[in-house]
């Protein structure tokens, strides 16, 4: 995981750069949630998929494009997060103190 760090800085830092932007500009609503059974389903399947990453049970190319796609997912999630954790504070200092 050190040599994709090493190797891929750039790809890592765009994705990061990419979520970024995408939290910064991301309208929030209040529509209808999504079911408590996809969010038990899409988490038990994000944790096969890493699990199946860390147990290096895919070999080759295609272990490598797994690795390299978490990668790249994880620094996008962590640039969303902190787009709009910094866009929220950002627009609640400007707002007038009711």
């Amino acid at each position: 995981m050190a040599d994709l760090a090493f190797f891929l800085w750039g790809w890592l830092l765009g994705a990061a750069v990419l979520g970024f932007c995408m939290g910064w500009i991301a309208v929030i609503t209040r529509s209808r949630p999504v079911p408590k059974r996809w969010v038990q389903r899409l988490a038990v399947l994000a944790a096969v998929i890493v699990g199946v990453a860390l147990a290096r049970l895919v070999p080759g190319r295609f272990g490598y494009w797994l690795d390299l796609g978490l990668a790249l997912f994880t620094c996008y999630l962590v640039g969303c997060a902190i787009g709009s954790w910094l866009r929220d504070w950002v627009v609640s200092r400007q707002s007038p103190a009711a």
